[in-house]
């Protein structure tokens, strides 16, 4: 498989198409327009510290991806005859046969399963790439975000320290990780 040309085709929540698909240098603006449709207190879940704005440093960090140790995806989908990234998700290898996650989804797209399939496509391309396990650092109180990682079908161990709480899944685990309230498939290109 490879990473950087992936594209899967889902169906939404609410019956709209979506693009799970690898993001590429020139999604640069519309990430940054979904970052401004996305309010302080889901950018606060994501980075744990208010997050008003990105330096040209960490916006290099989150775009030049290599599909090797460090994996994206963008959620893209068809807004006014445009396409509009509403979410992403990725993996950063951090040791051997190990991963870090973290996803985002602006708010307007909240609630509409992208998420789950944001966690769906990665951990399909990080079994692709011999990876045992992901991990995840979430804030205790980020009930949709723990949601979709136990919605995942991937066996997971949760061990809380303070407001955070440690995530690690098996992504070796054999079942789809298919949520049961996800809509099916279109096709996919992997």
């Amino acid at each position: 498989m490879n990473a950087a040309e992936y594209l899967a085709l889902e169906i939404l929540r609410d019956g709209r198409p979506v693009r799970i698909r690898a993001l590429k240098p020139s999604d640069r603006e519309s990430m940054l327009a979904a970052v401004g449709r996305t309010g302080d207190a889901s950018l606060y879940r994501r980075f744990f510290s208010p997050k008003h704005s990105f330096s040209e440093r960490e916006i290099a960090y989150y775009m030049e991806v290599d599909f090797v140790s460090h994996v994206a995806l963008a959620a893209e989908l068809e807004e006014n005859g445009q396409p509009v990234i509403a979410g992403g998700g990725r993996y950063i290898v951090s040791e051997p046969g190990c991963a870090e996650m973290a996803f985002a989804v602006d708010d307007p797209h909240q609630g509409l399963g992208i998420g789950k399939l944001l966690m769906r496509h990665l951990t399909l391309i990080a079994r692709a790439s011999h990876l045992d396990t992901l991990k995840a650092e979430v804030l205790a109180d980020n009930t949709p975000m723990l949601a979709v990682f136990k919605a995942s079908g991937l066996p997971l161990k949760l061990k809380r320290d303070g407001s955070v709480t440690h995530v690690h899944m098996d992504c070796r685990h054999s079942s789809e990780t298919k949520g049961e309230d996800d809509g099916p498939s279109i096709q996919g290109a992997h």
